[in-house]
């Protein structure tokens, strides 16, 4: 049995600046893209076109006909026309799937409602036909079982009560999908060809390909998406790369892990990984707010969004490159096997007072978790999720409320006095590992993990 893999995003760049010209072809494929896509949002993004949609061949065969492809200016390359055609599609799927779940959730919260009640409309959004069908008020004809199952539910229940409720509560909440950004596209393996350290892109015009000299020399033969950053003559190449997991037999231990704004990471062992972050984030929003002050007050002094916008992201790759290699740092010492972590409460829109919120504003809270998951599906370490109301203010040691004092944990019952985030850490491990059973090899305590985690 071969080795399990997960999808990672690969990206590369341009070696050098794309001239203006270059851009400018990029740009109207991008443009294309874009009108492609709303014009499939428009016509295919509402209760009328459920049916269509699945499969999504149907639509292309509609799209094929409508010749769309020929009234843009200049024609626009298969390749492109059908990729765009697709990526809306699966836009439109997953627009219907937001929507069911949310009326999925109101439905269960819904105190007027019986039990069959429940169970009718569950099966209408669970069934693509019947769902169709229920908004668009057309009688119903479903396969065999599903048909003679459809008819129990409604004889339980009062059914086009039901389907009133189901057809208020999609205009309400269903968003048909519109689009007004340019920016990019996706692009097919005969789109393009690495050739010479660089990569040749099909452009609008015929056996005419555009070539862009890259950083890297790898190669990837799957669909790429373009990114385009005209405003500093750039782009960017993402492309979907399955790797293969790694697992350690030596990996066997079970770690607490607390996040913070200076120190990035503290492991319940007492060791500490990223002790330079609130460094790096000083740094990146020193130099923001000095570019905003001055570049707002004397224009003349402005070097330009181009040279902006490069620190900027040079700022922000140092930080995430050493974000990384601190994380990679906690895997190797640590050795877990399980990593248990604060569930932290979504931020609050009042942000923080007076000089605090731009520093704020920079934690990398979110890229750090992140990456942490990310990281732990690599190395076959799975990460639990615990409850994070009140971790900070217990103590780890006998479970009451103490205080935090610089930085320092007191607790007044038992007398334990320590590190504020070393507690934090064992809280977490203890909130996980007391959450979850064990049996004597431990595997229960893994399984609820593998099923609440990563």
């Amino acid at each position: 049995m071969g080795k399990s893999k997960i999808c990672k995003t690969v990206h590369q760049y341009n070696k050098e600046p794309i001239p203006v010209y270059d851009m400018k072809k990029l740009q109207e494929i991008a443009k294309d893209y874009r009108s492609i896509k709303n014009y499939v949002y428009g016509r295919f993004g509402g209760i009328r076109a459920l049916n269509a949609i699945y499969p999504g061949y149907t639509v292309q065969n509609k799209m094929t006909d409508s010749g769309l492809r020929e009234k843009l200016r200049g024609g626009v390359p298969s390749v492109y026309f059908y990729l765009a055609v697709m990526d809306a599609v699966g836009d439109i799927k997953s627009q219907w799937t937001k929507t069911k779940v949310k009326i999925s959730y109101l439905v269960s919260r819904n105190g007027n409602f019986s039990a069959e009640d429940r169970h009718y409309l569950r099966f209408l959004l669970k069934v693509p036909d019947a769902f169709s069908a229920a908004l668009n008020g057309m009688p119903l004809k479903l396969p065999g079982d599903l048909q003679e199952r459809h008819d129990r539910l409604a004889g339980k229940t009062d059914a086009e009560r039901l389907r009133r409720y189901l057809r208020r509560q999609v205009r309400k909440y269903h968003i048909r999908p519109h689009t007004e950004k340019a920016d990019g596209f996706s692009i097919a393996e005969r789109a393009y060809r690495y050739a010479d350290h660089g990569i040749y892109i099909s452009t609008k015009e015929k056996r005419k390909r555009l070539f862009v000299p890259l950083t890297d020399g790898n190669r990837y033969g799957c669909r790429l998406y373009v990114k385009l950053y005209p405003e500093e003559n750039r782009i960017e190449i993402k492309a979907p790369v399955y790797v293969s997991v790694h697992r350690h037999k030596d990996y066997r231990n079970r770690a607490g892990a607390a996040l913070g704004m200076n120190i990035m990471l503290t492991a319940d062992s007492g060791r500490r990984y990223g002790e330079e972050l609130g460094a790096y984030e000083a740094a990146y929003a020193c130099w923001m707010r000095e570019r905003t002050g001055s570049d707002s007050r004397n224009k003349e002094s402005n070097p330009g969004r181009k040279k902006y916008r490069a620190q900027k992201r040079r700022l922000e790759e140092r930080l995430r490159s050493y974000i990384n290699k601190e994380l990679n740092r906690f895997l190797r010492e640590e050795r877990p096997q399980v990593v248990y972590i604060a569930r932290l409460p979504k931020p609050q829109a009042c942000g923080f007072k007076g000089k605090f919120r731009y520093p704020a504003g920079m934690w990398q809270n979110s890229y750090i978790t992140g990456r942490l998951k990310l990281k732990c599906r690599e190395q076959s370490v799975m990460i639990a999720e615990v409850s994070g109301r009140g971790i900070g203010r217990e103590c780890s040691r006998c479970g009451k409320e103490g205080i935090r004092e610089s930085g320092l944990f007191a607790c007044g019952i038992c007398g334990y006095r320590g590190d504020y985030d070393i507690n934090t850490a064992r809280n977490a491990l203890r909130r996980g590992t007391d959450a979850m059973p064990r049996g004597e090899d431990g595997k229960g305590a893994l399984a609820a993990a593998e099923a609440g985690g990563a």
